[in-house]
């Protein structure tokens, strides 16, 4: 009866052994976790190096643009300095071409003047340059002297020692007007009215005038209405330019 009794409680007993193999792989569980959390905790490790190589890198990179930005600027400076150079004689040259030609002979005898350069001569000394006066003022008496002897020469060729015969003068031709006497109160002056009558040169059309004249009347003859001729003669008067020659009608 014992031996029944002990039977049935062995399966009890098992069943707890059932138990541990069943939990047995809940405690692997975090093996397996372990990984995963040294796998996260080298991550920021890993960021953290390269971040800190980085910013050791960037100082050493910002040394070198700013020794590389004085060498390239250096190099853009050259350049342009040798157009500046090359710049400057062709702006130099530009006036001398656009320069426009001198009109006229004092602009050209100025132009020389300004364009010779001259050449340096040596220290004279005061008796020295009384010699070259002198020696200059010889050479001009002697050429005057020769050319006036050529003169000389040549007036003792002409024929009985006469020279161009004046010009002939020929006496003007004198204006002369007709008209008729319209006053005659002023002491020897008279006003004569000159009837004019021209053909137009263009129209062919005869074209009449009036034109009044005050003459000199020395011996005061003329009256109104006379028909008289008068000439033009030297100015007598503020209006006076012209003198009664004669009486051709009387008034009636």
């Amino acid at each position: 009866m014992t031996d029944e009794t002990t039977e049935p409680e062995t399966p009890e007993e098992e069943t707890p052994a059932e138990e541990v193999v069943a939990e047995a792989p809940v405690e692997e569980t975090p093996a397996d976790d372990a990984p995963v959390e040294e796998a996260a905790a080298e991550e920021p490790a890993a960021e953290e190096a390269p971040a800190e190589e980085a910013a050791a890198e960037e100082p050493a990179a910002e040394e070198a643009a700013a020794e590389e930005a004085p060498a390239e600027e250096a190099a853009a400076e050259e350049p342009a300095a040798e157009e500046a150079a090359a710049e400057k004689p062709a702006a130099a040259e530009a006036p001398a071409e656009e320069a426009p030609a001198p009109v006229g002979p004092k602009a050209i005898r100025r132009a020389k003047r300004s364009a010779h350069t001259g050449e340096v001569k040596a220290t004279r000394t005061a008796e020295e340059r009384q010699a070259e006066r002198v020696e200059v003022r010889k050479a001009k008496a002697v050429a005057r002297s020769r050319r006036r002897g050529q003169e000389r020469v040549k007036r003792a060729a002409l024929p009985n020692g006469e020279g161009t015969p004046p010009a002939v003068r020929e006496p003007a031709s004198v204006q002369v007007r007709q008209g008729i006497v319209t006053s005659a109160k002023a002491a020897k002056t008279i006003t004569v009215r000159v009837d004019i009558a021209k053909r137009h040169p263009k129209y062919q059309k005869i074209v009449r005038s009036t034109k009044s004249l005050h003459a000199h009347d020395e011996t005061s003859e003329a009256r109104e209405g006379d028909f008289v001729r008068v000439i033009a003669s030297r100015p007598m008067s503020a209006t006076k330019r012209w003198r009664l020659v004669e009486i051709l009608e009387r008034a009636k």
